[in-house]
């Protein structure tokens, strides 16, 4: 193999990987410690709201300037599904990354959209979560519960719509021919971040819905 040969296998850096993938590695690490943050911010002060909604019991609560009882806001069922939605979508982003690695176009193609797909459903699911607790007399500082949820969901979320929007881009340049094999780290990188913000929600979803 000749010098030339090896030099393109290898990214020239101390780390053996490209300066990119290393890049991603660090922010992914960054963010682990902001959502450990978080996530421990809102299990400190679980429990500890004077007044509703809260998440499972029913509560007094203030609704059009009086107290009323309100009952549990969660909908577990469809955080459920949305969750699931979700894990799924990682799979599909794998299998999205082995056809751009293997040239396969309508594998890419398919398999991204489909990814695409299952992130804008995850925002859509939480849109609608919020509107509904919104509409439940819960806004962000109706309590300590109300405080600490929207910031952590809130937080995820934005990093899902962040993530949709950077797979979107690229199902734009890989359905124009611009995402050859040669260049599937694009996709790979993406892939890593879709990844972090997905085991991300495998921790927050028992910690804050399943977790009484």
């Amino acid at each position: 193999m000749s010098d030339a040969a090896a030099h393109a296998m290898h990214p020239p850096t101390s780390t053996g990987l490209d300066n990119r993938k290393v890049a991603i590695w660090a922010f992914i690490g960054s963010e682990c410690l902001f959502f450990a943050s978080l996530i421990s911010t809102y299990l400190v002060y679980k429990g500890k709201s004077l007044v509703g909604p809260l998440p499972h019991e029913a509560s007094q609560c203030m609704l059009h300037g009086q107290m009323q009882r309100c009952e549990g806001v969660f909908e577990v069922p469809l955080v459920t599904a949305g969750t699931a939605v979700l894990l799924f979508s990682s799979f599909f982003v794998v299998l999205a990354l082995y056809g751009a690695q293997k040239g396969n176009r309508k594998m890419l193609l398919g398999w991204l959209s489909a990814t695409v797909a299952c992130g804008l459903f995850f925002v859509g699911m939480q849109v609608y979560e919020f509107t509904h607790f919104y509409h439940k007399g819960m806004g962000y500082g109706t309590n300590l519960f109300s405080s600490t949820f929207f910031t952590l969901t809130g937080f995820h979320g934005s990093h899902v719509t962040l993530g949709v929007i950077w797979l979107s881009t690229i199902l734009f340049l890989a359905a124009r021919g611009k995402l050859p094999p040669e260049k599937a780290l694009n996709l790979e990188l993406a892939a890593l971040y879709w990844h972090f913000v997905d085991v991300v929600w495998i921790v927050i979803f028992p910690v804050v819905y399943l977790m009484r």
